[in-house]
C-alpha cells in the first residue's frame, strides 16, 4: 500500500504543474491537472456522440495521459526542440512497483499510438481543450490565440472531434452565460 499511496502523491504534483505553452499566448493559465479534467470532460462529451467507443476505456486513458508530466514537466512545442524528455523512463519509474502499472503503460503506449478509436477521441479530447482555452481568449478580444486554432484543428482525427471543432469555432465562449441571463428575464414556468 505504502507505493500506491506514494503513487497517489506524485499525481497530486500535477496540480501544481503548469501547462507551458501558455506563456505565448500571453494570458491564460493552467495546470496540468486541470487540462487532464478538461480533456476528462470533452472526451465523455466526445464518447456520447460516438456510441461504438468504450468510454470506461477512453477516460481511463484521458486519465493518464500526461501522467509521466508529474517527472518531466510539461514541456511545450519549442522546448522540445532542445530538450529530449524520456517519457518511457519516467513513466516506467513512475509505475515501479504498483499492481496496476502494466495498465498505466499499456494506456500510454495505446495513447501515443493513436491507432484504437478510443486513443484517436482522447487525442481529439486533448486538442479540444486547448481549442476551447483558445477560442475564450479570442473571444475576449486577445489576438495570439487565433494564429493556433487552425494548427491545432488540423490535428483532429474523429467526426465527432471535427465537427466540435468547427461548432467550437462558431460559438462565443460565454453564450451559454448570456443566455442564462437573458432567459433569466423571463418568468419561469
Amino acid at each position: 500500500m505504502d507505493r500506491i499511496v506514494e503513487f497517489l502523491f506524485e499525481t497530486m504534483l500535477l496540480k501544481r504543474i503548469h501547462r507551458t505553452g501558455y506563456q505565448f499566448l500571453g494570458p491564460g493559465k493552467e495546470s496540468v491537472a486541470e487540462h487532464t479534467y478538461g480533456v476528462m470532460c470533452i472526451a465523455w462529451t466526445l464518447a456520447r456522440l460516438t456510441p461504438e467507443a468504450d468510454t470506461g476505456h477512453l477516460l481511463t486513458m484521458c486519465l493518464v495521459h500526461d501522467m509521466p508530466e508529474a517527472r518531466m514537466g510539461d514541456l511545450n512545442y519549442v522546448q522540445k526542440r532542445y530538450v529530449n524528455a524520456n517519457e518511457k523512463r519516467a513513466l516506467n519509474h513512475l509505475t515501479r512497483g504498483l499492481p496496476f502499472g502494466t495498465d498505466i503503460r499499456e494506456l500510454l503506449d495505446e495513447f501515443n499510438a493513436g491507432e484504437t478509436l478510443e486513443a484517436q477521441l482522447a487525442r481529439d479530447a486533448d486538442q479540444l481543450a486547448f481549442l476551447i482555452d483558445l477560442k475564450s481568449l479570442s473571444d475576449m478580444g486577445y489576438a495570439a490565440p487565433e494564429k493556433w486554432a487552425g494548427h491545432v484543428k488540423e490535428r483532429l482525427r474523429t467526426p465527432a472531434g471535427i465537427e466540435m471543432a468547427d461548432c467550437i469555432g462558431r460559438t462565443e465562449w460565454d453564450s451559454w452565460w448570456l443566455k442564462l441571463f437573458v432567459d433569466s428575464g423571463t418568468k419561469e414556468k
